[in-house]
């Protein structure tokens, strides 16, 4: 019983082996599925691998396309120079400036596409995006930093397609005006016609590049803050300024001094080169009309907007910042280059009949050399002196400015001596008489334009700089409310502006006395001689800007957000020192188109028009001047009216979005806001409120012209001179107190003291970005299209104008 008892409770020797063989069959069947899926795994790995080659060979193919660049626009340029035998020393200075501009560009690029967006961790070997501790919060910058290049892009598409309809329009006015006032000459109607399509189109290519690059930029600054150290951040963002400011100011030079070389063909004698400066100065003015609609339509754009992560307008403020600050900046400085180039070459156009072709040009060759000292001062902040700590991000800035500046000096002096001959002789604006001039004469305008602008430039930093008692004390004023904090603000505002006019008074002194009205144009050329370094820093902020807002967007960890707002608190001194030099050196291009306006007039009329100058007390001038005194301000309200108009529409958006998802508000929200609604409000706002004040800038000094005469846009050319450093005093303030603590006197971020401070600068904030940076342009945009239709006006009855007053 036992031995059957035992038998029947142990297996058959049948049933072990099934088991066996069932187990085999099972550890076959899960070795076989483990060797799929490392099979699957490894296809997976190899097509990630292909893909990641694949990103790498299109990487290098789009390198050494962007590289071929330069090299093909100079071989073009060469052989239109061979064409004509104008392979002169000044042309190949100018031109391989030119070229050296936007390789530099190019290649800081390719450094920037080397930081791969992806949180935590930074490769050189990495793709754009890759894998990382953290794919969640990858996926959001990645999200965020979508959101905010396709809000850029559709914005500016919009707008330049606004502004291609305009081109294409006035361009057509510009040939039958030119061509009628001209006694039917086609060719400089033409010609006009082309320059001022030429210039529309590098004002439009600058902005959308500038634009491409901030964009590509900011949350690439974002990664690289979230690494120890300053260094990498610091260097990201200025590197997308410099790809923006060497490429415009490189691609600018290209496109005049090409259309020059052109328009010689036609114009071979010496005698024959004041109808092509005419010409040219359609050049100047399409890149300011662009930059009008860019700076106002940007400007509405961005302060729509606010920059809280829960409220659905930060996509929208964050777009704001690209297509205003950046590309409506970029647009601006090339207008400015443009005019200022176009009014010295027309002031100078006697030069050429003395000192020949490379004399004449050579308010072009102190821009080339320009990109050469930038270009080797860029080095001082990225490899020589890098930022090592907080405090080091606003001095590698600010000594940019002062190295690019005080290298200038003996660099304007060697090209003055080797482009200028040892005497040249120079028509008069005011009177019959001839100036006899050396080439230091010229070399000190340019050099009296460089320290006034960085004179200049210092004192905006004094005023809007936390460093300095001004904003701290503007800090201080808003213990007791939002109310005397903007008193405190405008106040500062307006004491900021005396000792920058002072300067420019005595810029306009010396150079004057000096050279004439050309030495004006010179002066202001020499306020612009660094700027590709203006722009480089110009733009470093608004990418610092957006770097901070993807941060707190993307939820990363608060150092990352203190390091982005203290490049971004150096980045709005910066920009109010960048704005600075615009407006000064928009004052003396406007003195000096006016001056030019004069010289044609004068041509047409064979001195029998302003030979003795413009009598200020004529009835007709003296009512236009005070006509002229009040565009600004008509300007001005129309401009800030559009953001109010503009923010209603979005405080209802926002409104809409918070009583339908009110968990928005919560400290870690559930809900996503609807950025597009906000993005499709601020856009189609901005493109709305943006015609009405570009189209009574441009349409002021056509209409006065040809039914007012000459003279009563001599009086309506004496423009308002407006600094802007109030709000950026008003940011910096509130920066400021958002870097106290709890404990201190100002109790920081959250306070009483702090939403007093929020009130200041959202007040300030249209004087900055929309109307303030736009004035400048109001200047200039009358004088150079005044300039342009200079012989339209004397041919209406002789320059009295359709009504005859």
């Amino acid at each position: 019983m036992a031995s059957s008892s035992g038998a029947a409770s142990s297996p058959s020797s049948s049933t072990l082996r099934s088991r066996s063989l069932n187990s085999n069959q099972n550890m076959n069947r899960q070795n076989s599925a483990e060797t799929n899926n490392d099979e699957i795994q490894q296809q997976q790995q190899q097509q990630q691998q292909q893909q990641c080659d694949n990103k790498k060979i299109r990487h290098r193919l789009k390198s050494k396309i962007l590289l071929l660049i330069p090299v093909v626009l100079l071989a073009v340029s060469s052989i239109i120079a061979l064409s004509i035998g104008q392979i002169t020393t000044a042309s190949t200075v100018i031109l391989g400036a030119a070229a050296l501009g936007m390789a530099w560009a190019v290649l800081q690029f390719l450094l920037i596409a080397r930081i791969p967006v992806r949180s935590e961790g930074v490769s050189d070997s990495t793709g754009l995006v890759s894998g990382s501790n953290d794919e969640a919060t990858t996926r959001r910058l990645v999200e965020i930093y979508t959101a905010i290049y396709e809000g850029a892009e559709s914005f500016l598409r919009a707008e330049y397609t606004i502004c291609a309809w305009f081109i294409l329009v006035f361009s057509v006015v510009i040939f039958v005006l030119i061509s009628w006032g001209t006694d039917w000459d086609f060719a400089r109607g033409l010609f006009t016609s082309l320059s001022f399509i030429l210039g529309a189109c590098t004002s439009i290519l600058s902005g959308y590049l500038g634009m491409k690059v901030a964009v590509y930029s900011n949350v690439r600054t974002t990664v690289s803050a979230q690494q120890s150290g300053w260094k990498l951040c610091f260097n990201t963002a200025f590197r997308a300024g410099a790809v923006m400011g060497f490429a415009l100011c490189g691609l600018g030079i290209f496109m005049l001094y090409v259309t020059m070389l052109a328009f010689r063909i036609h114009y071979p004698l010496p005698e024959q080169w004041i109808y092509l400066t005419e010409c040219l100065t359609g050049y100047g003015l399409g890149g300011s009309s662009i930059a009008m609609f860019g700076r106002v339509g940007g400007g509405i754009y961005t302060k729509a907007a606010d920059d809280d992560p829960r409220n659905p307008a930060t996509i929208a403020d964050n777009v704001g910042d690209n297509v205003g600050d950046v590309a409506g900046m970029g647009s601006d400085l090339f207008g400015s280059f443009a005019e200022a180039t176009c009014a010295a070459l027309v002031l100078g156009s006697s030069i050429g009949r003395s000192g020949g072709w490379d004399a004449m040009v050579f308010p072009v060759t102190v821009s080339a050399v320009g990109i050469f000292v930038c270009l080797l001062c860029s080095f001082i902040a990225t490899d020589i002196k890098p930022v090592k700590e907080e405090k080091d991000v606003e001095s590698a800035l600010k000594i940019q400015l002062i190295s690019t500046t005080i290298l200038m000096i003996p660099a304007v002096y060697l090209a003055a001596e080797i482009f200028l001959p040892a005497e040249f002789s120079l028509q008069k604006t005011v009177g019959t008489g001839v100036l006899t001039l050396q080439p230091w004469q010229a070399c000190m305008c340019v050099v009296m334009g460089a320290v006034g602008g960085l004179i200049i430039g210092l004192i905006t930093e004094y005023y809007t700089s936390h460093s300095y008692a001004p904003v701290r004390e503007l800090a201080d004023s808003c213990k007791t409310g939002a109310a005397t904090n903007m008193i405190y603000g405008i106040a500062l505002g307006y004491k900021s502006a005396i000792i920058p006019v002072l300067v420019l008074a005595l810029v306009v002194y010396g150079s004057f006395t000096m050279c004439d009205m050309y030495g004006v144009a010179l002066a202001a050329i020499g306020f612009l001689s660094n700027l590709a370094t203006g722009l480089t820093i110009d733009v470093y902020g608004p990418v610092c800007d957006n770097a901070g807002g993807i941060a707190e967007m993307a939820e990363l960890e608060p150092y990352v957000r203190e390091k982005t707002d203290a490049l971004d608190a150096a980045g709005n001194t910066t920009a109010a020192i960048g704005k600075g030099f615009a407006i000064g050196s928009a004052a003396l291009v406007s003195l000096a188109l006016f001056g030019a306006f004069v010289t044609r007039i004068r041509i047409a009329s064979d001195n029998a028009l302003f030979a003795e100058g413009v009598n200020m007390l004529q009835p007709l001038t003296f009512a236009f001047l005070i006509i002229g005194g009040m565009i600004p301000f008509a300007f001005a309200a129309m401009t800030m009216k559009s953001v109010g108009v503009a923010a209603m529409e979005m405080v209802m958006e926002v409104q809409r979005q918070f009583d339908e998802k009110p968990h928005l508000l919560d400290a870690n929200p559930t809900e996503r806001p609807d950025y597009d609604a906000c993005i499709a409000i601020s856009t189609k706002a901005s493109l709305k409120e943006m015609v009405p004040p570009g189209a009574m800038v441009i349409f002021t000094p056509l209409l006065t012209g040809i039914f007012f005469g000459v003279y009563a846009v001599s009086g309506l050319l004496v423009a308002c001179y407006f600094y802007v450093e109030l709000r950026r005093s008003l940011d910096n303030a509130k920066k400021y107190i958002e870097k106290a603590s709890p404990d201190s006197e100002l109790k920081g971020k959250g306070s009483d003291i702090h939403k007093a401070a929020v009130v200041g600068d959202t007040v300030g904030d249209p004087f900055k970005d929309t109307s303030g940076p736009a004035l400048n342009i109001v200047m200039k945009l009358m004088a150079v299209l005044s300039l342009v239709f200079a012989d339209t006006f004397y041919a209406t009855n002789g320059g009295a104008g359709v009504f005859q007053l």
